[in-house]
């Protein structure tokens, strides 16, 4: 692959994938959203639809470059093709490790791709130049206004199937907060109620968006993680009788406690490098707007470190079983109603780590 002065930006990668990943990538930049797209795409290219046996997903705090090395190296025998080892809040693992990392990328393994995830990725390092030289460098941060609403038009007929006409995604913005995964999930939620025409239209959008769904929907996320199981059970009750989507829903509560996680991993991670830095700063770096930290610091205290740890493992499953076993609309209510349950304020979370 030819050399890159500057990074990728993420839109731009999502449009146009490469078609053969470089031995080392780096994922970095604050927007949640687009790394988990992007990681995703990666897996696609370097490994196929079927590649799972011959993926390695571990964190920063975990890696150790021998093992690393050796997962690089090693063909699965259960999957053809390369390797693949991702590195999750890999910046305490590139502190740590820089000088070993410059000698691997100038020398990588031709049977793996290396993936390091950061959130800050200096341009003035040897690392950021040889990786510039040789790998792929994906920046993932907030887009303009314009390259958002070019990519949402292309992603809602690429993935929902859906056309977006420009005045249905202009109401959609003025309606909710323009952030990338809740109107992807939005979009995704009015794909589905189209019909047979495909087309999101800005009534349909009236419709459907701001309306007292919407308003029920951020309720039952607030009561949740507020620990109120009985009010955020009553919401979904009303929801699901109303005709929601058992995916949407999920969707919408996930792109809020993916937020807590987050932040759970930033507290741990800051308490691991001995540094003090209030709450409300790791709220806010994990994504949440300064409007509603209040809120959000109080609902984290009571979700507390145990069940914060467990969250991104709780959602997970919860929509490969909506999407799976657990599809038909009694099996995927019970599933939400398990989520919300592990969230109350009388569960106990040592249990409810436990049985993730």
């Amino acid at each position: 692959m030819a050399a890159a002065e500057k990074p990728t930006s993420a839109l731009k990668f999502l449009s146009k994938p490469i078609a053969d990943p470089p031995s080392v990538c780096v994922v970095f930049g604050d927007e949640a959203f687009l790394k988990r797209e992007i990681l995703r795409e990666l897996r696609r290219q370097v490994l196929g639809e079927d590649g799972e046996f011959s993926l390695t997903v571990t964190t920063g705090k975990e890696a150790e470059p021998r093992d690393v090395w050796d997962q690089l190296a090693t063909v699965s025998m259960f999957g053809g093709g390369r390797r693949m080892v991702v590195i999750e809040e890999a910046d305490d693992f590139v502190s740590r490790r820089r000088p070993v990392l410059e000698e691997y990328v100038q020398h990588p393994k031709p049977t793996g791709v290396l993936v390091l995830e950061v959130r800050t990725w200096a341009s003035n390092t040897r690392l950021y130049k040889a990786v510039a030289a040789s790998g792929l460098q994906i920046e993932c941060k907030s887009p303009t206004p314009g390259e958002l609403k070019k990519w949402l038009t292309s992603r809602t007929q690429k993935i929902h199937g859906a056309e977006l006409e420009p005045a249905a995604l202009e109401t959609l913005m003025e309606l909710i907060e323009p952030e990338i995964g809740l109107l992807d999930q939005e979009l995704a939620r009015l794909a589905l109620l189209t019909g047979a025409e495909r087309v999101i239209t800005p009534q349909l959008v009236e419709a459907n968006v701001g309306s007292w769904r919407t308003k029920s929907t951020w309720d039952l996320i607030d009561d949740a993680a507020a620990g109120k199981a009985a009010e955020a059970l009553l919401q979904l009750d009303r929801l699901l009788a109303a005709g929601e989507n058992p995916i949407a829903l999920l969707g919408q509560i996930a792109s809020t406690f993916r937020r807590f996680a987050q932040a759970t991993r930033l507290v741990e991670q800051a308490e691991r490098e001995r540094r003090r830095e209030p709450l409300r700063s790791m709220l806010q770096q994990a994504g949440f707007k300064p409007f509603v930290l209040g809120k959000a610091e109080q609902q984290l205290k009571q979700i507390g470190r145990d069940r914060g740890r467990q969250l991104y493992r709780w959602l997970l499953a919860a929509d490969l079983a909506i999407k799976g076993a657990s599809s038909t609309p009694a099996r995927a209510r019970l599933v939400l109603e398990e989520l919300i349950v592990r969230l109350s304020r009388q569960a106990d979370p040592r249990l409810t780590a436990s049985k993730a």
